[in-house]
Formats: structure tokens, sequence, C-alpha cells
């Protein structure tokens, strides 16, 4: 039979690689203490700090005795007998999984519609919705060459811009053709009125109302 001592190294060698390969634990919460909550690993008992449990602000960790959590291993030390969690670290990696999936459902030439979040020396980010946001290059807006975005958009401007790019996570677009178009839409069309009030374009419909 294995010793008890031996069964401890081996606990703490399984933490190690457990450590090294980010693997995401179901744990369950065996006890509260000051500043975080128990749980055990390998029978070896670990801890994660209340700044770790979520990532929304936790100000009463007592719901959390005897509910199931997934967290990974952020620090591991036998010679300290140091087991620390987080929880806080496999939701926000979840979080950005999620934002990558939406950001791979964007196809290149597609137009979509977004308002302009914020305006650079190099550019405008443009909100897609979803926390989803992507970048107008300044030498994307239109074909005439301008030195700033602020001279064609302004912040919270709903715009519609087409997919260019999508590359290591981010979203590259352009507004080249569509401002115009958006440009020509949204202006009226100008009429003239005749004497008896009948309205008309036509110069020939104009120059027949007047009499010499």
């Amino acid at each position: 039979m294995m010793s008890e001592e031996l069964k401890v190294q081996e606990a703490w060698d399984n933490l190690e690689e457990i450590y090294e390969a980010g693997t995401v634990l179901d744990l369950k919460v065996e006890g509260i203490v000051n500043a975080g909550v128990i749980v055990y690993v390998e029978g070896i008992r670990g801890f994660i700090p209340v700044s770790q449990l979520s990532t929304r602000y936790v100000e009463d960790t007592n719901p959390y005795l005897h509910k199931m959590v997934q967290a990974k291993i952020i620090e591991v030390s036998q010679e300290e007998k140091r087991l620390i969690l987080s929880v806080r670290e496999v939701e926000m990696m979840k979080a950005e999984e999620a934002k990558q999936a939406k950001i791979a459902a964007f196809v290149p030439g597609t137009v979509v519609e977004g308002k302009v979040e914020t305006i650079k020396p190099y550019g405008a980010f443009v909100d897609l919705g979803d926390g989803i946001s992507g970048l107008v290059h300044i030498s994307q807006f239109c074909e005439k060459r301008i030195k700033s975005a602020a001279e064609v958009v302004e912040q919270g401007q709903e715009v519609r811009v087409r997919i260019l790019k999508v590359e290591d996570g981010k979203i590259s677009l352009s507004m080249k053709g569509l401002l115009e178009t958006d440009e020509e839409e949204a202006e009226p069309e100008v009429k003239e009125y005749k004497a008896d009030g009948d309205a008309s374009t036509s110069l020939a419909d104009l120059l027949s109302g007047i009499k010499l």
C-alpha cells in the first residue's frame, strides 16, 4: 500500500500538472472563511479569495456554501502548502470564448449597422452590438482623403459599415460608398410649386405657368 506521505506527494504533483494544463475543475465549496471559501482538490485544501469568486463584486460568500463552482488553479506551492484557485478566471475565459465566437460570425463583405463608439486619430471604432466593435481606418471612410474621422462622422452616429476582414479577433470595417449612399437617401427632394398649388419639378411645367 502507498504510504500517506507518498499519497500527499502524488496529490501535489497532480496539482502542478493541473495548474500547468490550465484545467477547469468542477468543485464543491466545503467551507466559508474570512475573505473567501474553501474547496478540496486531490484531497488538498484550496482557497478561493472573495476577489476571485466572480467577475462581479461579491459582498456575501455564505450563499456559495455547498454550491458547485468551476475554477482553475492560479497558484500552487507544496513548500508553502499553498493552493489558490479562481472562479473569476474561468468566467473571463468563457466570456472571451463567447466574444470570439460572435466575432467569427461576421462575414467579410456583409453590410451591417452600428454606432460610432469612439473617434481616434487613425479612424473610428463602431459598436456592432453584443459588446463587439470594429475599426474603420481613416482610409476607409470615403474616396477623398481626410485628416480626421471627425470630418465625416461623429460619436453616437448611426452608420452602415461593410465587414472588410476578421482576423486575430479583430474586425476591420469600411464605409466607402455607404456614407455617400446614406447622405443621398437622407437628402429630401426639392420641389417647386406653381401658382395653382400643384407640385412640379419640371422646368417645362414651371415655364408653362408664366404669362408673358
